[in-house]
């Protein structure tokens, strides 16, 4: 028995809500699948993908408590007022040092978080991935110079993060230019969250360091999409 198949040969566009759309096919009669372009592509292209970011920065601007002083090297704040929550994708570190001579390693790094926030009252307006401009979040964005004014709940670490964890032997003085100085100069790093973190309205997360150091610099990106909530 015969089976018919509705096809087209090429590429489809469409927009939202068409249904029944032919079978794609390819010019020698093969049935085609393809992947939807790269893994956050339908997220970015329609407006939902934000980050916070920052080029080289000295750690010495990062204030390291629990409290509404701290100065995160990356953080989110997602206001109480949003209807959106805020769903963690990918975080990114480089670090290097800014000095060979009796180097501070920074510690370890550590995520922390807080919830119940209503009063922060600074942030910075995070980067729209689909338009390249700082608009349309929900949340406020923080780097090291940006401290968490307004902080009601104390921030709680609650694990390390997945990027090379500096020491004060990988730091250690450096007088000659070896292979051991050139693996101690810097470190870079990706942690994928892959939606298994989500800050609700009135959470924050932070990037924290745990050594206070003027001999290090840093810069990383924190990475997110706004999904609306249905209640």
């Amino acid at each position: 028995m015969a089976i018919l198949l509705d096809t087209r040969t090429g590429p489809v566009v469409q927009a939202d809500g068409n249904g029944d759309q032919p079978i794609r096919q390819g010019r020698m009669g093969a049935l085609i699948t393809a992947d939807g372009h790269g893994r956050f592509f339908e997220t970015a292209s329609r407006g939902y993908m934000f980050s916070i970011g920052m080029a080289l920065t000295n750690l010495s601007a990062n204030t390291i408590t629990l409290t509404a002083t701290t100065t995160p090297i990356l953080g989110v704040w997602n206001p109480p007022t949003s209807t959106a929550n805020l769903v963690i994708l990918q975080a990114a570190l480089g670090f290097v040092l800014n000095t060979l001579t009796t180097p501070v390693a920074p510690g370890a790094f550590l995520w922390a978080s807080s919830v119940g926030n209503a009063a922060i009252s600074t942030g910075l307006s995070p980067f729209n991935r689909r338009t390249m401009q700082a608009n349309g979040s929900q949340a406020k964005g923080f780097t090291p110079a940006t401290a968490l004014t307004g902080l009601a709940n104390n921030l709680v670490v609650f694990e390390a993060a997945d990027f090379p964890q500096p020491s004060g032997q990988t730091a250690g003085t450096i007088t000659a230019s070896t292979a051991s100085s050139q693996f101690a100069a810097g470190f870079n790093g990706v942690q994928n969250f892959d939606g298994s973190l989500i800050v609700p309205p009135g959470g924050v997360l932070a990037l924290l360091n745990t050594t206070s150091t003027t001999t290090y610099a840093v810069a990383g990106r924190l990475l997110w999409e706004e999904v609306p909530i249905i209640s």
